[in-house]
């Protein structure tokens, strides 16, 4: 008995040795830190990304076609144009082993809709969720909403028990340095958990015990450091301090092609990167002009526009990692048209004419704010923009801000011109117009239109384009918003990125056009 019981217990130790040896650390990074582990406070790509290995919503992308396929909820039907139900999968758990219901996804879905909240605009459209039994969940709409289904994909369903329990049943209004519980903590019923955040410095993810579903990555351990210098990026994963560079330096991407231990993927992402113009305030603090507000005009506006060189700032500063663009979707987002994409042309003496016309032929001095850790060559791009914008006599005071804090200070509305970049993680323009050109009000409406920008005729085309089914009126109306954002010149559209991931060798992962890591598809070879 005692020779079996040696017998077993070194088939155990075999066993548990080929376990630990299958396990697998995946070590990754990039420049900015996630803004907070509350998946209903901060509407910022790099977070989304990271709950998802953490959190689940009732559909998700499959991230090779980018359909929204079954995730929380298995099924799905329409009862009438207004009425959505869902059928949630059984025997799902959070990570302490209570089980999922319908009673965690209709708090979910309401706490997203509340007023500190950075996700309304995912819940765009939605009355309110009803428990229809302990499986099921209705989502009453107002009226007819097209893009439902694709706006559920970042809606991530929390614990209402352990949101109660520990005081956060409303998200953390990333606007204070107010913390609550599930700005730090989370538990969700992905396939990882948080084992340790350590803001600005490291974040642990590792494997979930109770999780539903057979995770088909052989990953147990995530590992993200932020590190904001791109040499030291570059530093880290050619030690193997890190495995994988979510946005390598576009001056290293020469050596990394050439390294057999190392490769490159690329893709062209979703996101479009422009500067947003304060439209509001009668005064612009720290203007050299006083009593009014210069940006107000629309001359004013479109000499910035027209003083930027973009194929210069795409060459030289980009390094070819940038296709211009003159509207604020890329192509790959549902609406895009070449004819809404048309710039108006760079034109120094049509910047300085246009300047001299609206009472400035000295130009002025105005803030310029830019995050310094968050798009590719974010600092240098804003450096580069406002020496072009000094030939045509504008003298930007440009700051720059790491993301941590650039972000609620843009939204607090205290920057005069901005850097902003806007990815689509619906794919559809309903998600950007409504963001960024409708008028600043309730449920998601210009939520981040922190310039202020507010024309009738804009809010009256979008508010059409949120309920109207028939998909060629539909981009018809889409068409007329984006060029009438051309012609009032509400922003200054730069260019959409193209992303390079870095890594090595024996790393796999699928490239996604939202910049964002599918959990399940990493591969430690």
């Amino acid at each position: 008995m005692r020779k079996i019981a040696l017998m077993c217990a070194g088939a155990m130790t075999v066993l548990a040795l080929g376990s630990v040896a299958q396990a697998k650390t995946f070590k990754w990074s990039s420049a900015s830190d996630i803004p907070t582990l509350d998946i209903h406070s901060q509407n910022n790509a790099l977070g989304n990304g990271v709950h998802a290995a953490i959190y689940e919503a009732l559909v998700y992308y499959n991230s090779k076609t980018f359909k929204p396929e079954a995730q929380l909820a298995t099924s799905w039907t329409n009862i009438s144009p207004t009425q959505v139900r869902f059928t949630l999968r059984s025997g799902v758990k959070f990570s302490d082993g209570s089980p999922l219901t319908a009673d965690d996804v209709v708090f979910s879905i309401t706490r997203s809709m509340s007023k500190t909240s950075n996700y309304a605009v995912f819940a765009q459209g939605i009355d309110k969720v009803v428990k229809v039994d302990a499986n099921t969940v209705d989502i009453l709409l107002k009226a007819p909403t097209p893009t439902l289904i694709n706006q559920l994909t970042e809606l991530r369903i929390m614990s209402k028990a352990w949101a109660e329990k520990n005081k956060s049943v409303e998200p953390k209004d990333i606007k204070t340095p107010e913390e609550t519980f599930a700005h730090r903590n989370a538990m969700g019923t992905g396939p990882y958990m948080v084992k340790d955040w350590q803001p600005d410095q490291r974040l642990v993810l590792v494997s979930n015990p109770n999780y539903w579903g057979k995770n088909p990555s052989n990953v147990t351990e995530i590992v993200y450091t932020p590190i904001k210098s791109a040499p030291t990026r570059l530093a880290a994963l050619l030690s193997g301090e890190t495995d994988f560079v979510l946005d390598p330096g576009p001056q290293d991407l020469g050596r990394l092609r050439a390294d057999p231990a190392m490769k490159v993927m690329d893709g062209a992402e979703n996101r479009t990167i422009f500067l947003g113009m304060d439209q509001f305030r009668d005064e612009l603090p720290g203007s050299s002009v006083k009593g009014k507000n210069p940006l107000k005009d629309v001359r004013v506006r479109k000499a910035l526009y027209q003083a930027i060189d973009i194929n210069a700032i795409q060459r030289v500063t980009m390094r070819g990692l940038g296709q211009a663009t003159g509207t604020l979707i890329s192509p790959q987002v549902n609406g895009w048209t070449k004819k809404a994409d048309a710039r108006w042309p760079y034109d120094v003496a049509a910047a300085q004419k246009l300047l001299a016309d609206a009472g400035y032929p000295q130009g002025f001095e105005v803030d310029f704010a830019c995050p310094n850790n968050r798009y590719i060559n974010d600092e240098a791009v804003c450096q580069a923009i406002t020496a072009m914008w000094a030939r045509a006599g504008i003298k930007a005071k440009l700051r720059t801000l790491p993301l941590v804090t650039y972000f609620p200070m843009i939204q607090r509305y205290e920057a005069s011109i901005y850097m902003l970049g806007w990815g689509v993680p619906t794919f559809d323009a309903l998600y950007s117009l409504q963001s960024l050109v409708r008028s600043v009000g309730a449920g998601g409406d210009g939520n981040y239109n922190v310039g202020r920008y507010s024309n009738p005729q804009m809010d009256a085309l979008i508010e059409r384009t949120k309920v109207e089914t028939d998909l060629k009126n539909r981009n018809e109306l889409i068409e007329k918003a984006l060029i009438l954002s051309h012609e009032d010149v509400a922003y200054l559209p730069l260019y959409n990125q193209v992303i390079p991931w870095a890594m090595k060798k024996n790393i796999e992962v699928v490239h996604r056009a939202d910049n964002r890591l599918d959990w399940r598809l990493i591969k430690v070879n």
